[in-house]
């Protein structure tokens, strides 16, 4: 099955994706992570209101292969969390861009959606065997 990288959405080189809407962005993991991670069991993700410097662990994914830390790609504060992946962590793994989605944050300083990479810069930073 062929990965996608949606073009509207920013990536981190640690694999989370954002989605810039205005005031503040949403936050999931990245179909090349999933796939990686393979069998998602379990989401650790912070309660709205928690507060993140960028590349700060906002929490946790575990596989049953692995453990996986879900990096901050902004600097801000937590507006809401995907509660339904404490019950269904597959979302994860079956809709990385629409119901597997982790947080939504308003962002401190828009400037930093600058350092974050398109989806062919993000493509072409993964190991050639893709």
């Amino acid at each position: 099955m062929k990965m996608k990288f949606p073009e509207d959405l920013l990536y981190t080189e640690s694999h989370e994706w954002v989605k810039d809407e205005g005031g503040e962005v949403t936050i999931g993991l990245t179909d090349y992570a999933q796939s990686q991670l393979r069998d998602i069991v379990y989401v650790d993700i912070p309660e709205v209101g928690s507060e993140f410097q960028q590349g700060d662990s906002l929490g946790v994914v575990e596989s049953v292969k692995t453990v996986a830390d879900i990096y901050s790609p902004i600097t801000g504060k937590v507006t809401d969390t995907n509660f339904t992946l404490k019950d269904h962590p597959q979302f994860v793994n079956e809709d990385p861009y629409g119901k597997g989605w982790l947080v939504k944050m308003e962002f401190q300083d828009r400037e930093e959606l600058k350092g974050l990479l398109s989806s062919k810069a993000y493509q072409g930073s993964l190991p050639e065997e893709l």
